[in-house]
């Protein structure tokens, strides 16, 4: 059978656990028949339940799961930690046929496969494997680094300015760009910008919009050594605001993980992002250019040294969209890779 459709599916269900499941990875599942129709699917969603993909698939399937095949987008835990194994449930509801996307890189949880196996079912790795892993690549990239996948946004006229030369820079762009922040800033864990930008801007840093299923707001992270007015917007009660009163990358980098998040959303200014990016700390750029001119201003970034063209940074273009004239950039950072 050609699990291409389910497993598509699958990854769209993960998707809806972004910024929902830390410090655990984005899973989505789906249990199809033999004509590869769907009995039930489920993702994890650590908002609002401790049961992983497969668990909350199952139990929607009931007994119609005997038998059946379940299309998951990572390998199955085989672990116990918060709750018991994905690959014991899956025993349990005498499912017959496993396909997974990407195997687990987690020591702790690894094993899956084999003890499917071990166990009788039918296991097939590798499906859709690439795109289950971009979509889980905050997660994997915290396990392959020990640290966050850090993105930095970007707003930028045409000339690469980020604020006026008198400092007023809202705003650059439109309502569309804004309202598609919105959903970015979502789907974090946390959200970072330096002691800079409070002070100019007193941003608020919490996701505008209705979106559903969603108890708590990302993080607010702060970094630098400035001191902070008292009334800035970022310390009310409508999210977790954490001080990183120094310079020091590790430091900050030492924190989130304490936090437990997988990825933090930047929106930093010119002097914070250039030294998280200079320093090897960015993973992903998206850049929102609005169509027009400052001339003069505060450019988004700089190396705080001389350079040559040498030293130009190659990045990997991923996608382009187009908002009302506004134009939002993907770009994966290499890092030296």
């Amino acid at each position: 059978m050609d699990y291409t459709v389910a497993m598509q599916h699958a990854i769209a269900l993960a998707e809806k656990g972004l910024g929902k499941t830390a410090p655990n990875p984005i899973v989505g599942a789906v249990i199809i028949d033999s004509t590869g129709a769907i009995i039930a699917e489920g993702f994890h969603d650590r908002m609002n339940s401790v049961d992983h993909a497969e668990v909350v698939a199952i139990k929607a399937a009931g007994d119609k799961a005997k038998g059946s095949t379940i299309v998951v987008t990572l390998e199955p835990c085989n672990h116990t930690g918060s709750t018991g194994p994905c690959v014991q449930a899956i025993i349990d509801a005498g499912i017959t046929t496993v396909v997974f996307a990407v195997s687990d890189p987690n020591e702790k949880a690894a094993g899956g496969a084999a003890a499917l196996r071990a166990a009788g079912i039918t296991v097939v790795e590798g499906v859709m494997s690439d795109e289950a892993a971009f979509s889980n690549r905050a997660w994997l990239m915290k396990i392959r680094k020990n640290r966050p996948f850090f993105t930095w946004k970007v707003a930028a006229t045409l000339d690469g300015k980020v604020a006026a030369a008198d400092g007023t820079s809202q705003w650059i762009t439109n309502e569309a760009s804004r309202a598609d922040v919105q959903i970015l800033r979502r789907q974090a864990d946390a959200i970072l910008v330096g002691t800079n930008t409070v002070i100019a801007d007193n941003p608020h840093l919490v996701p505008r919009g209705d979106f559903a299923g969603y108890t708590h707001n990302p993080i607010r992270i702060v970094c630098g050594e400035q001191e902070l007015p008292q009334d800035a917007q970022i310390f009310d009660d409508a999210a977790q605001t954490v001080v990183v009163k120094s310079k020091d990358l590790d430091l900050l980098v030492e924190k989130l993980n304490e936090l437990g998040v997988n990825h933090v959303f930047v929106e930093a200014g010119p002097t914070l992002g250039s030294a998280m990016l200079d320093g090897c700390l960015l993973d992903e750029l998206i850049m929102y250019q609005a169509p027009s001119l400052l001339g003069t201003g505060k450019h988004w970034f700089a190396f705080d040294y001389p350079t040559t063209i040498t030293d130009q940074m190659r990045m990997d273009h991923l996608d382009t969209q187009v908002f009302e004239g506004d134009v939002k950039s993907v770009y994966r950072i290499r890092n030296g890779e």
